[in-house]
């Protein structure tokens, strides 16, 4: 079990580190074109492999843009996370796009434009929290 806070721990750190270095060490213009956040990072149990994931608000060029950014300053965040972390092989760091935010976008969308529809056809009425063919009578 110590191993897997260990883990976490270490993750946790590169999170932090490559945070602050995307804001102030990595000079390449690709990574400052959409807003870029990291939501998660999974490092492996022997620390050698870290997997990095981004969410990119913008335009899918801008986000194809950030991530080869990402992936050409790789080299150099290995390099920097060796060093401020102190340990004795840095990992691999691999970039990956976090689809997670778009997707919930999407579905919120989509179940917004499902109530529109429902309106319009008379199945609820506006502002109503009633569910269509429900007899009940609020409470309250």
């Amino acid at each position: 079990m110590a191993q897997g806070r260990r883990v976490e721990r270490v993750a946790a750190l590169i999170r932090k580190e490559v945070s602050e270095l995307m804001i102030n060490g990595i000079r390449d213009e690709r990574v400052h074109h959409g807003m870029v956040s990291i939501t998660e990072v999974e490092v492996s149990g022997d620390l050698q492999h870290c997997k990095i994931f981004v969410s990119v608000f913008g335009e899918a060029q801008e986000r194809d843009q950030v991530l080869e950014g990402l992936q050409a300053a790789s080299g150099f965040l290995r390099g920097e996370l060796g060093r401020r972390l102190q340990m004795r092989r840095a990992p691999e760091v691999v970039f990956q796009l976090d689809r997670g935010l778009e997707r919930g976008t999407s579905v919120l969308g989509l179940l917004n434009r499902l109530e529109d529809e429902r309106q319009q056809r008379g199945d609820i009425p506006p502002g109503s929290d009633q569910q269509p063919g429900s007899d009940e009578q609020p409470t309250g």
